[in-house]
């Protein structure tokens, strides 16, 4: 049972609409002790990174997700939580990966956000992305960027600046992209991070 956590962010429907395609069973996580209950997380993301992280203080769920200690994927906001702080309403995150969240405005040429499909490239091997082609595309919309490290980048996108597609630590994993709106790739991606143990 994957448990998504519900901090009020906008477009849970198309990623419940993913995993019923490919057969995932799935609960809302309203409060901590609904995680027991579930055997992976998923942290959702659209919106605004300081408005999610004071609904996780809120609820209760922020002092319990760096505890957790089963399989746990960000996508895009849900990504960016994991991170130490994000330029987005200058806030401090849940620092489990203790990298930053920044605005490309500034720091690129290219339109803001950057938005559509793009591709991406391991950077290390990682059970996220079996079966996966290399340079696989996905799609992104993003005005924020997490920093490219090398300890923790498992996959990188360009775009004026290379920057985290997807990172990992621990049993942490996070996408800037979102699988739901990927079709295949997106859908095998969620699939393998059903699998993980």
């Amino acid at each position: 049972m994957i448990g998504i956590i519900n901090y009020g962010a906008g477009n849970i429907f198309s990623l419940t609409a993913a995993l019923n395609r490919v057969g995932l069973s799935y609960m809302m996580v309203n409060k901590p002790d609904e995680i027991d209950h579930c055997d992976r997380i998923i942290i959702p993301g659209v919106g605004h990174a300081g408005a999610a992280m004071t609904k996780l203080r809120e609820s209760g769920l922020a002092d319990c997700i760096a505890h957790i200690t089963k399989p746990v994927l960000g996508i895009c906001v849900g990504m960016q939580l994991l991170t130490a702080y994000s330029e987005e309403g200058d806030v401090n995150l849940l620092d489990i990966v203790p990298i930053k969240t920044l605005h490309f405005s500034g720091r690129i040429d290219q339109k803001v956000p950057h938005m559509g499909w793009n591709s991406i490239s391991p950077q290390k091997e990682s059970p996220l992305f079996s079966n996966i082609e290399d340079n696989a595309y996905f799609y992104f919309v993003h005005s924020y960027f997490i920093e490219y490290h090398e300890d923790y980048t498992i996959a990188k996108c360009d775009y004026g600046t290379s920057f985290s597609a997807a990172m990992a630590k621990s049993n942490f994993y996070g996408v800037q992209f979102h699988p739901e709106k990927s079709g295949k790739a997106g859908e095998q991606l969620l699939m393998n991070f059903s699998k993980i143990n």
